[in-house]
């Protein structure tokens, strides 16, 4: 009988990490050829992990570089500025637009790093609560977006693939029902969304949700 190298454990990490990487090329955030390149390297043993590899977590990358502070100041700048390009906005975005919460973060344009990363991929590939989402993402150097980058990233990320959903890693701002929100920047078969999604307590978002963090400097 050959002796299992893994644990059952381990070998259901790696298949739904395999399940991941085929989703992401299906969606276009992977570029095919580049990632049979890659996986056809590990399978012929030419791949080979730099010293402490093993040992330490590989640093996040930045996922797309946005603006912010680029002149527009109100509630209705915001606004006209995503419908004018085509864009649409949801009921529950456009709630919590008009909430007082909701501030520009700069009167002088700066640039962020952005980060997109899976809760499976934070280390909860059966869910998490909003909570230890954030903070497993502080722990892994990763901070909280100001709610500028919504719509910001919303004006700027006009080629998002098909049915994606981002969830966006703000403090949540209080809806009109006293529900809590955080911005969604979504495309389907009606258009590009900025949208919002409430925080119920406690709820449990599944392990394939995909949040934007701030990559720490």
């Amino acid at each position: 009988m050959t002796r299992k190298r893994v644990t059952d454990d381990q070998y259901g990490q790696l298949q739904r990490r395999m399940d991941e990487v085929a989703r992401r090329v299906d969606e276009g955030t992977l570029p095919f050829d580049l990632t049979m390149r890659a996986l056809q390297s590990f399978i012929e043993g030419k791949f080979r992990f730099a010293d402490g590899d093993q040992k330490k977590p590989s640093r996040f990358q930045p996922w797309r570089t946005i603006k912010l502070g680029t002149g527009l100041q109100t509630v209705d700048d915001f606004r006209k500025a995503i419908k004018k390009i085509g864009n649409r906005i949801g009921e529950y975005a456009n709630d919590i637009l008009g909430n007082p919460e909701f501030i520009t973060t700069s009167t002088k344009e700066i640039k962020v790093d952005l980060v997109n990363v899976s809760v499976a991929e934070l280390g909860f590939p059966n869910g998490a609560t909003r909570k230890k989402i954030y903070a497993k993402a502080k722990e892994l150097g990763l901070k909280l977006c100001p709610a500028e980058v919504g719509p910001q990233l919303r004006l700027q990320y006009r080629d998002q693939p098909m049915n994606e959903w981002l969830y966006i890693g703000m403090e949540p701002i209080t809806d009109s029902d006293g529900n809590l929100n955080v911005f969604r920047v979504e495309r389907d078969g009606d258009g590009r969304w900025l949208d919002g999604d409430d925080d119920f307590l406690d709820h449990v978002w599944d392990g394939g949700r995909r949040w934007v963090f701030i990559l720490r400097k």
